[in-house]
């Protein structure tokens, strides 16, 4: 039971506060150093409380025929919202999980257990590292989702980390990434120029406003060698609680202008947001 007692704990990478949410019994807001990671509700796993995560969540479903079991590799775990939301949605799904802060992982199993019968295997390493050594064309869905505090690490923002995520993903598999920026979108544009390199399908999820420039925020990014359900994409997420938009084709070709692709000298973290946008204490 949720007794609204928030649990705080010094882990690897800074410090983890696990928040009940008063409204729901079994609730919980996962935030490290005060930037919010994750929300989970054990009762509702399908429940995505999250913008960036509900854009995820559209991208899964459209992926694959309602309901086909996928193997699915995340990069980042936090309180592993997705994985669970992926077991819940599509039921026989084998997924690995990557998370670099142990004492993190250990304390999400320990206050959050995952659901019993899902096929989810953690593992603690660098994300970067993890996919080096993974054989190739073992995902139908790759998740890109690392944070550090509230910035993508720069070593996995480059060309040679996204070619080991095309590695390995089978030849018709969808890579997935949480991306975050503000107009006139340096890290946002040299991200698509990058995946645009190695994939000939692209699509973008993101808010209008932040589109239009005219606040920070998240952008979900959808890369393939096989076309995209971006018919039944934008539907999802023009209907959602949040809408948002998605941009593909010409219109983010345009987009992207004349970004170049990171290399590995050139990489830099994704802004930090500014203000602490996405801190709450």
């Amino acid at each position: 039971m949720n007794e609204f007692i928030p649990v705080i704990r010094d882990v690897d990478h800074g410090t983890a506060k696990l928040m009940p949410d008063v409204d729901r019994e079994r609730a919980w807001l996962l935030t490290v150093d005060g930037a919010p990671q994750s929300y989970v509700d054990l009762d509702e796993p399908t429940h995505l409380e999250f913008e960036y995560a509900r854009r995820l969540g559209h991208a899964l479903d459209t992926v694959a025929d309602p309901g086909r079991p996928l193997d699915l590799l995340h990069l980042g775990g936090g309180a592993l919202t997705l994985p669970r939301y992926a077991a819940a949605t599509r039921p026989g799904s084998r997924q690995d999980v990557v998370e670099a802060d142990r004492a993190l992982l250990e304390l999400i199993v320990e206050h959050l257990p995952l659901p019993g019968g899902a096929d989810i295997a953690l593992h603690t390493a660098d994300a970067r590292d993890w996919l080096a050594a993974a054989p190739a064309d073992c995902a139908d869905v790759v998740v890109g989702d690392v944070f550090g505090g509230s910035r993508v690490p720069a070593h996995l923002t480059s060309l040679a980390y996204a070619r080991e995520a095309e590695r390995v993903l089978r030849p018709g598999g969808v890579y997935l990434a949480n991306l975050a920026d503000a107009a006139p979108f340096p890290f946002l544009r040299s991200q698509l120029a990058t995946y645009a390199t190695l994939f000939p399908e692209l699509a973008l999820i993101a808010e209008p406003g932040v589109l239009r420039g005219r606040r920070f925020g998240n952008a979900v990014l959808l890369a393939s060698h096989r076309p995209l359900d971006t018919r039944a994409l934008a539907r999802r997420v023009a209907a959602d609680a949040f809408p948002a938009r998605v941009e593909h084709g010409a219109a983010l070709r345009n987009f992207i202008g004349d970004a170049r692709p990171v290399r590995d000298e050139d990489a830099v973290p994704s802004p930090e947001p500014p203000g602490g946008a996405f801190g709450i204490g």
